[in-house]
């Protein structure tokens, strides 16, 4: 089932240039905004993908601009706010010639914001239904 989620999701990637040459220049949605419509559509949140990815709303987004330049795992390690996230980008356009993200940053920040947000963890998971006693001396 996984792989051919998978495998629809990348015949999707790959028929968007098809897709995005073949739309009309006289719609008010550009080629990039009818692109990423539909391979938002395609992407449902459920799952994550065989990287580690979390499927969901911006999805395609984050892969297919973060997977240009390096691993993914470089996402699915990490975690910070939406603040957090947004300086990384603008560390990557300022250091490593990262393109303009345009009007998808905004969706790349949500999606990153919810998915890979800091967790609120301590230094262990609270002990729970302990019968507790007191110590003799």
């Amino acid at each position: 089932m996984v792989l051919i989620k998978n495998i629809t999701i990348w015949l999707a990637i790959s028929l968007l240039g098809m897709v995005a040459i073949s739309c009309s220049t006289k719609t008010e949605k550009s080629q990039s905004e009818t692109a990423v419509a539909l391979t938002e559509e395609i992407a449902k949140p459920d799952s994550v993908d065989e990287q580690g990815l979390i499927v969901d709303d911006g999805y395609l987004l984050v892969r297919t601009n973060c997977i240009s330049c390096h691993s993914l795992n470089l996402v699915t390690q990490n975690r910070a706010t939406r603040d957090g996230w947004k300086s990384m980008i603008r560390w990557m356009q300022k250091e490593q010639k990262l393109w303009d993200l345009g009007p998808n940053e905004d969706k790349i920040l949500d999606y990153l914001a919810k998915n890979y947000a800091p967790e609120q963890t301590g230094r262990r998971v609270p002990l729970e239904n302990v019968e507790w006693y007191e110590l003799e001396e």
